[in-house]
């Protein structure tokens, strides 16, 4: 298996084309973008203007992460193993899941950009179906990871599968997937900054608009805000989760 492994990644690494001569010679171009970057617009007209983008961005990753979890939960427990949902409920599921997450949320944009116009609404839509797709497999795989005694016992006493989900599965991995879920939310904050660059947008339509326009300052400005925008929510998955017993610290 290690030698696998080596040969893998030295096959990836030759097929790619990745070097330090790549970066050396590429290196002059960078730095020239990076010395543009310097010093960030930061004029009352601009700061304003990403105050609404930044705003913008976390309504969508907030409504992406409402309707991605609705559904992803709702795909996640006929998934599930030992939940025993019966196969014509699971596989379904299972399909769909996989078309959701397989699709890039660029390419989901595209869609929706194309089915309801330019605006927000495009980056809820592709986020959410994404989100969906991924929480659906991450969520199924947390129910089915559960200590299977307690499980078994409640089976024991003549409980039905919604009851033994309801009391012996979910409630062991409570925890596990409130913490996907607000790491989900993080996801929609760099996913909205991405799919805004085809009109979907937040933050990302108007770093696309800078760059486009080679504002490099002003996308200095944008990137910051950006940071700032998901190191905040990174505060406060981490209070949650610390409410929740995490140890995080």
């Amino acid at each position: 298996m290690l030698v696998l492994a080596v040969a893998s990644v030295a096959w990836s690494l030759h097929g790619t084309g990745v070097s330090a001569a790549s970066l050396v010679e590429g290196w002059g171009n960078a730095r020239e973008i990076l010395a543009g970057l310097f010093p960030p617009r930061t004029d009352g007209e601009l700061l304003r203007s990403v105050g609404a983008a930044v705003v913008e961005t976390l309504q969508i990753s907030i409504a992406a992460l409402f309707f991605g979890t609705a559904m992803g939960l709702a795909l996640a427990l006929p998934m599930a193993g030992n939940i025993g949902a019966p196969a014509w409920l699971a596989l379904p599921a299972r399909w769909t899941a996989t078309v959701f997450r397989s699709v890039p949320e660029l390419l989901w944009a595209l869609v929706f950009v194309a089915a309801v116009g330019l605006g927000p609404a495009a980056g809820v839509y592709a986020i959410s179906l994404h989100a969906a797709g991924l929480l659906a497999k991450l969520v199924s795989e947390q129910l089915e990871a559960v200590d299977a005694a307690p499980v078994e016992a409640v089976r024991l006493t003549g409980a039905t599968k919604l009851a033994t989900a309801v009391l012996a599965i979910v409630p062991q991995a409570r925890n596990n997937i409130a913490s996907l879920v607000l790491y989900q939310w993080e996801c929609n904050i760099r996913g909205s900054a991405i799919i805004g660059f085809v009109g979907a947008g937040g933050i990302g339509q108007a770093l696309g608009i800078s760059m486009r326009l080679f504002r490099y300052e002003e996308l200095a400005t944008l990137m910051i805000a950006l940071l700032v925008l998901v190191l905040s929510v990174d505060r406060i998955s981490r209070f949650l989760r610390g409410r929740m017993g995490a140890a995080t610290r």
